[in-house]
């Protein structure tokens, strides 16, 4: 049976298919609603011209999108999260169909320096990497990116973290090796090496092939911010860190829009002991993040800007300036409120007045340190909220409080098997040198001289053995130094010498460090001449 239509009726049905050919492929609005993707202006405190660096990542997606891609995965590489996903938002406005657009989104929500995601971030990750699969038009360089990182999102809700992690970093493994010409290949493969380093390794395995990587590119890439930025993370070690000097020099140079780029020279200055590039650095880095902060529109104060905080009081009590000290503390006091409430945040609430009173010896004020903020859900943060009764006990003891020491240190032992039955072995570690810390100056102070050396010996092998948290500038007492501390209590100043210096080369222009050496020496000298 022929059936005629009209001329009008077969051009409506041809251009009807010709537009369901066209969205073949093509994410549903209802799919791209549902992420609930970050929009609006990008947001800086730096220069007028929003300088992150310069990227050049090949993407096939509109020739008219790859400078907006660029600044995007600049963003990325300054782990200006929130920007960057704003960026790849407009991009996906703009072509919907932009499979790595999507990829970026997934980055964005991946934080692989930082502790593992919140089950929102992995909800919309791994959202955002099943949209980017399914978009056919993407090239063979473009699917590899996407399929590594599909790896980490996979099955969340039953993998563990660190496993899907390691799978990830296999993946970029092969990517990198299979194009040994891809920059972007290269930098990305070096940050999961520096991610998933294991924190006991001294021989630096992972930090030394992610440093080998971006050294090389570095001739070559003076600008780019994850070359800069990584090698700072690679070489954040005390053996290691001389050689990231120079780019911790440059990176906020290169990046001076990016709060977090004016903050990560501060962690080779901490390590070596430059105190005055240290502060300035922090105080640009808390500028900068504070007026992030106010733009923004976020209640209350920012997480950078109390991180950086952290940074910039460390620096301050090495040279002994506890005025602009004090103040830090004093307008920490009066932060009630941050975004995001984090691993970052809480850890800066515990350990900047727990680094003012203990570094001046201030054991009364030690002792009653209170908890702030006091809504805060320290619940949540068991080894932050630890720095908290540390400081405590160390206050107790020196106070002659022995029985609250005692009460302080059952809630540090408590908070140890927590971290313990959580499976976090590092940061169980680190509250268990806390917990020998303070067993050996109860154990002082009780009499047990022996034993006090035993215990404080073991948390300070321990320590030795375990490299410091990324979020923090160092330990708020180190466990060597409070051992010279313990030995010079039991007058013998050679053996303090000892465990001074050993210290200072881990943690070099230490004030208490350098001040427990020279009394150890005037000591030695004493009796030198008395003997005469």
């Amino acid at each position: 049976m022929e059936i005629n239509l009209p001329i009008s009726a077969v051009l409506g049905l041809m251009l009807l298919i010709l537009s369901c050919n066209s969205k073949k492929g093509q994410p549903s609005g209802n799919d791209i609603q549902a992420l609930h993707l970050k929009q609006g202006e990008l947001i800086s405190c730096g220069p007028p011209d929003k300088e992150f660096g310069q990227v050049n990542f090949d993407i096939s997606c509109s020739p008219g999108l790859r400078k907006e891609f660029d600044l995007a995965v600049s963003l990325l590489h300054s782990f200006e999260y929130d920007e960057a996903e704003k960026v790849f938002s407009r991009i996906i406005d703009r072509q919907p169909d932009c499979a790595m657009a999507y990829w970026g989104v997934a980055m964005s929500s991946f934080h692989q320096l930082w502790e593992p995601p919140s089950k929102a971030d992995l909800e919309k990750g791994a959202k955002a990497i099943e949209i980017a699969l399914s978009i056919p038009q993407k090239t063979k360089p473009e699917s590899e990116y996407i399929n590594a990182l599909a790896l980490f999102y996979k099955d969340w809700k039953q993998v563990g973290h660190r496993t899907r992690s390691l799978n990830y970093q296999q993946a970029m493994a092969r990517i990198h090796r299979d194009n040994p010409g891809s920059r972007e290949a290269a930098v990305f493969y070096a940050l999961a090496l520096v991610a998933n380093a294991d924190p006991s390794d001294k021989t630096f395995t992972n930090q030394k092939a992610a440093g080998k990587i971006l050294t090389a590119l570095y001739p070559g890439e003076p600008d780019h911010p994850g070359v800069i930025h990584y090698i700072i993370h690679a070489y954040d070690y005390p053996e290691l860190a001389e050689m990231a000097l120079p780019a911790a020099r440059k990176y906020a140079a290169t990046a001076p829009s990016s709060a977090h780029a004016q903050h990560m020279p501060a962690h080779i200055f901490t390590r070596l002991g430059l105190w005055e590039e240290c502060i300035r650095s922090s105080i640009a880095s808390t500028a900068a993040a504070k007026c992030y902060g106010e733009n923004a529109g976020i209640k209350g104060h920012w997480d950078e800007e109390l991180h950086g905080m952290d940074y910039l009081v460390y620096a301050y009590l090495q040279k002994r300036e506890n005025s602009p000290a004090k103040s830090q503390c004093d307008y920490l006091n009066n932060i009630q409120d941050v975004y995001p409430v984090n691993f970052k945040t809480a850890y800066a609430f515990a350990a900047i007045p727990s680094r003012y009173v203990l570094e001046n010896r201030l054991w009364k004020e030690a002792a009653a340190l209170k908890i702030h903020p006091a809504g805060f859900p320290w619940q949540k943060f068991p080894w932050q909220s630890a720095v908290f009764h540390f400081t405590r006990i160390l206050g107790d003891v020196h106070t002659g409080h022995i029985d609250t020491a005692e009460s302080e240190l059952k809630i540090l032992k408590a908070i140890y098997d927590t971290l313990t039955n959580q499976g976090d072995q590092y940061k169980a570690t680190q509250v268990l040198i806390q917990v020998k810390t303070g067993e050996a100056w109860i154990a002082l102070k009780e009499g047990r001289k022996q034993e006090a050396v035993r215990l404080m010996t073991q948390a300070a092998d321990l320590e030795d053995n375990t490299e410091k948290h990324p979020v923090t500038p160092g330990a708020v007492l180190p466990a060597r130094e409070l051992l010279g501390d313990l030995y010079l209590e039991l007058d013998q100043p050679d053996k303090a010498l000892q465990a001074y210096e050993s210290d200072l080369k881990i943690h070099p222009g230490r004030f208490n460090g350098m001040n427990g050496a020279v009394q150890a020496r005037a000591l030695l000298n004493d009796r030198v001449k008395t003997a005469k």
